[in-house]
C-alpha cells in the first residue's frame, strides 16, 4: 500500500509544501547563480529516465560556467565550476528545484538517482532494475557513499533500496541524508569534482 498509494501522496504534499516554504531560498540562489555562472543561466534542464526508463527533463540549479577551449570543447569540470556553483552543490541546493519534477510526478523525494540517458545500454539486467520505481532527489546509495563509491556498489545500493521500499527505509534515507548535508559528506569521488563517467567497467 505504501508503495503503490502513500509514497506518491507524501511526495505530492511535501514537493508542494517545500516549494512554498523554500521559494525565498530558491530565488536567491537563481539570481546568485545568473551572475556566478558568466552568462550561462541558473538552471539545468537534462533529459534523464525515470521510471521504466521513461525519459523526462530533469531540474537543477547550474552550478558550472560553459566556458570552452580554443577547440571549441567545453573545459573539465573542475575548471568549470565556480565557488559559488561548489558551495551550492556541497549543500545540495542544487538539487532542490527538482522538487517540481517531484509535483509532476518524473521523480519521487527518495529512490535511485537519476542519471544520463546514455548510460542505459550499459546497464546489466540486474542495474537496470534502478528503474523498477521513480528516480529520487536522494536515495538508498546517496546515504551510503554518494559519489564517493563506485558505480557497482551504487547501483547495488539502487536495487536493494527498489526491493526493500517501505516507510522505515524512506524515514532513514530521509535522516541520513539530513546528516550527510550538514557534514558536507561524499560530495565528490577522489580525484574529481563530481564523479567519473560509468562505461559499464566501473
Amino acid at each position: 500500500m505504501y508503495r503503490h498509494f502513500f509514497k506518491r501522496l507524501i511526495d505530492f504534499v511535501a514537493a508542494l509544501c517545500g516549494l512554498v516554504v523554500l521559494s525565498p531560498l530558491l530565488l536567491v540562489g537563481a539570481v546568485w547563480l545568473h551572475f556566478a555562472n558568466k552568462g550561462a543561466g541558473a538552471f539545468f534542464l537534462q533529459e534523464r529516465p525515470g521510471k521504466e526508463a521513461k525519459i523526462f527533463k530533469v531540474i537543477k540549479f547550474k552550478t558550472m560556467t560553459d566556458e570552452r577551449d580554443a577547440d571549441g570543447h567545453l573545459l573539465p569540470d573542475v575548471q568549470r565550476l565556480t565557488k559559488v556553483g561548489k558551495f551550492i552543490r556541497s549543500t545540495s541546493i542544487d538539487e532542490l528545484p527538482q522538487l517540481v519534477n517531484v509535483l509532476k510526478g518524473d521523480m519521487a523525494l527518495i529512490g535511485p538517482r537519476p542519471l544520463l540517458v546514455k548510460y542505459l545500454p550499459l546497464y546489466t539486467p540486474e542495474q537496470a532494475r534502478r528503474h523498477e520505481v521513480r528516480p529520487g532527489i536522494t536515495g538508498w546509495a546517496q546515504c551510503h557513499g554518494r559519489n564517493a563509491i563506485s558505480w557497482r556498489e551504487k547501483f547495488a545500493l539502487d536495487v536493494w533500496y527498489v526491493d526493500h521500499v517501505s516507510l522505515w527505509t524512506d524515514i532513514q534515507v530521509i535522516f541520513i541524508t539530513i546528516k550527510k548535508v550538514v557534514c558536507r559528506a561524499d560530495i565528490s569521488e577522489e580525484g574529481h569534482a563530481t564523479m567519473e563517467p560509468f562505461t559499464g567497467n566501473n
